[in-house]
Formats: structure tokens, C-alpha cells, sequence
């Protein structure tokens, strides 16, 4: 199912879903008493930078004795395998590819919930009537999540017992954080959470990577690359962004302007074009444009092999999407372009420099427009030349 086609869904058939459930779950939930969380459950379906975001939050909860619990699009799944915080038996995924499999698989998950004793749900979204639906009938006691409260917030009903202020002008990470604060609290708040979250809080863990996996990505680049021989400095471009938001995408000669100006000042680099398969055909025009010493790697690699690639790689230039995140379970140097949405908010908890025009119509989508911007024409990232973004890169390779 395309993007467009989910939200009209998610508006027309969760709206009247979320009031009517509402109603009925105030009659369900009518004996339940708060207990103290032991199974938690966190929602978090579309997003899987969102994944490494939460991960802060998941581990404070760890710290608290808490069993994690994931369900995410099945897709999205293996992001959640950069950190391995919440096991695989733990994880459920739900296929989005039609209506008939989505609803077969939520049937599925009001199961598992049952058989998996969870009492406590997180729904991390910010504007999907799904979680929204899911939290609710997830038979959990406590149910914590984002609610407009007296604000023009999205419509989701009335589900949650821990009703959290989504905090516009705080990083997403520290967000999640209060989530987790509001399912540890041990008094009712109106709103949660009245507690402050730090940056020492949002500080990621690394992941774990072994020598011969990044000697594989190595084998995989000479493969693909005859004149690499190991000793170059590893450049990628993540030249697209996902069709979700394409408002993020730099433009394609723009890649090629600065790829030729690097080739030419550093003889030591050679530039890797990442991406997934799809984008395959798209990035050949840079590829064609740059040479011998610029390689084609979109869907060469599993999602497995990302953090060996980053691993072994100088800096990564992209678009802010989900490997300006998954970069950030490593040390490389990463440089991601902002314009639709704001660093403020969306930065990576990684080693990363955003790049960012501060127009004045910048950002432009937010929980409140569910992500959907009226702009045709995306200056706030047009308007960042190569020229500007090779000196930042040029103080990182000169470092």
C-alpha cells in the first residue's frame, strides 16, 4: 500500500474506529487496576529510524526489570536487529502490502498479546490511528502514548491510561524518554511526564561488530569495485531518500557536482552510492557521471552488513532518513541534509553534522500535518550548493 493511500485509510476508517472503540473500551477497561509494568510492549510500526531513536528509552526500562516487547511492519523488522534490544521471539511483525493481510495479522497480534502476559503498551507514534486501535485493544492495564490534550492534535480517541504531552520543541529521542518516565511513574499526572530528560539520557549504545563481518563488506566492495584494493577512504553519498517523504531529497546533480570536486582534490577516496534496490537505476546517473572510482552499491548489501559498511567507511553524506540513524550505532562521521523537518528534533544520537538552510517555511511537516506538506518545490534543500556542503566535507577529510 502507497503512502497516501494508508493515511486516507487511517483518517476515513480510524477515525470512527477510535471514537466508537473509545466508548467500548471504557467499558472493558472499567476493572482494571494499574500494576506495576513487567511486559512492555512498544508500537512503532512505519518509522525505522524511530527504532534506534527509542532505544535509549528501551534501555531505561531495561534498567527497571522490564521484558521488551516490539511490533513493527514486517519490512522495517530488521532495524530493530542493529541493537538487538528486543529479541526476535519477542517481535511481532504485521504485513502492510493489503488490507486483507493487515487486518488478518492485527487479529494475530491481539493473540500474541495474550499469550505474551503483556500488561504495559508504549505506542511511540505520533499521529497514527492504528497504534492508536492496537494500544487499545492490546488487553494491556497500562497504556501509555502521546494525546492532544487541549491542543489541535490528530484525532486517536480516548485509550490511554498515561496521557503524555508531546513536547513540539524537544528532541523526538527525549519524547520517547518521557513515555518511558509516564509507564514508571509511580503517581497520576495530568499531563505526564513532569520530569526532566537530559541529553545524558538519549546517549545511544554502539553495536557490536566483528572484524570478519567487515572484512565480508570489504570482499563485497572489492567485488564490485576492481581498483579498490582496501587502502582507499570509503565516501558514500545515500543519494535518496524513501518515497515517504521525497521533499528530502537532494538533488541528483548536485551528488555529481560535489562527487567530481571530491574525486578531484582526494585521489586516496572512492565514493559508494547506497540505497535499496529500487533506487538502483536512479543513482546509475551519478555513477556514469563520476567513473572508475564510484560504484553502484544500492541493494548490494543486507541490512546486516549497513553497520560493517559504516563501520569500515571515512563519512557518509544523506538525506535525512533512516541511515542518517542506523549510522549512528557507529563512530562514522555523518552529514545529513535537514530542510523538511528540523535537526532540532529528527538529528541522529550518532556522530552527525546536519545541513540545514533555516528558511523561514522550514520545516514544514510535523505530527499535526500527519508528515504531509503542501510544498512543491523543496528550496530549503535546492538552496544548499555543493560548494557549501564539499567545505564541510572537506574538514572532515582534512582532519
Amino acid at each position: 500500500m502507497n503512502v497516501d493511500f494508508m493515511r486516507k485509510v487511517d483518517y476515513w476508517v480510524g477515525v470512527p474506529l477510535c471514537f466508537l472503540s473509545t466508548y467500548l473500551l471504557k467499558q472493558l477497561h472499567a476493572l482494571q487496576v494499574p500494576k506495576k509494568p513487567k511486559n512492555v510492549l512498544l508500537i512503532e510500526l512505519s518509522e525505522m529510524g524511530s527504532t534506534i531513536l527509542c532505544d535509549p528509552m528501551m534501555q531505561k526500562l531495561k534498567n527497571e526489570g522490564c521484558k521488551l516487547h516490539f511490533v513493527i511492519f514486517r519490512k522495517n523488522e530488521p532495524s530493530l536487529r542493529l541493537l538487538n534490544t528486543v529479541s526476535k521471539d519477542n517481535t511481532f511483525t504485521i504485513r502492510e502490502d493489503s488490507l486483507f493481510t493487515l487486518a488478518f495479522d492485527v487479529l494475530k497480534f491481539l493473540v500474541w498479546c495474550r499469550k505474551k502476559k503483556i500488561d504495559s503498551v508504549i505506542d511511540l507514534e505520533l499521529f497514527s490511528r492504528v497504534t492508536a486501535l492496537l494500544t487499545g485493544f492490546s488487553g494491556a492495564v497500562n497504556r501509555v502514548g502521546f494525546h492532544a490534550f487541549e491542543s489541535e492534535g490528530l484525532y486517536r480517541g480516548d485509550m490511554l491510561t498515561h496521557k503524555v504531552a508531546y513536547n513540539p520543541h524537544m528532541h523526538i529521542a527525549k519524547n520517547f524518554i518521557s513515555l518511558g518516565n509516564a509507564l514508571l511513574s509511580n503517581k497520576k499526572e495530568r499531563p505526564y511526564s513532569k520530569k526532566a530528560v537530559t541529553d545524558e539520557e538519549i546517549k545511544l549504545k554502539k553495536a557490536e561488530i566483528s572484524d570478519e563481518a567487515k572484512e565480508g563488506v570489504i570482499a563485497k566492495i572489492k567485488a564490485a569495485m576492481p581498483i579498490y584494493d582496501g587502502s582507499q577512504e570509503i565516501v558514500i553519498f545515500n543519494a535518496n531518500a524513501s518515497d515517504l517523504m521525497p521533499l528530502r531529497r537532494w538533488p541528483r546533480e548536485y551528488y555529481i557536482e560535489l562527487g567530481r570536486k571530491l574525486l578531484e582534490a582526494y585521489p586516496n577516496i572512492i565514493i559508494l552510492l547506497t540505497g535499496a534496490p529500487s533506487e538502483r537505476e536512479g543513482l546509475d546517473v551519478i555513477r556514469q557521471n563520476l567513473g572508475e572510482r564510484c560504484v553502484n552499491f544500492a541493494g548490494s548489501t543486507t541490512f546486516a552488513e549497513l553497520a560493517p559498511l559504516y563501520a569500515v567507511s571515512r563519512l557518509m553524506l544523506t538525506n535525512d532518513s533512516g541511515p542518517a540513524h542506523f549510522a549512528a550505532v557507529t563512530d562514522l562521521p555523518t552529514f545529513v541534509f535537514f530542510g523538511p523537518e528540523t535537526p532540532a528534533l529528527y538529528g541522529s544520537l550518532g556522530n552527525f553534522t546536519p545541513i540545514y538552510a533555516h528558511l523561514a517555511c522550514s520545516p514544514c511537516v510535523s505530527a499535526a500535518n500527519h508528515r504531509k506538506s503542501a510544498c512543491d518545490d523543496n528550496q530549503c534543500v535546492k538552496v544548499i550548493t555543493p560548494d557549501f556542503v564539499y567545505r564541510m566535507l572537506k574538514k572532515e577529510l582534512d582532519s
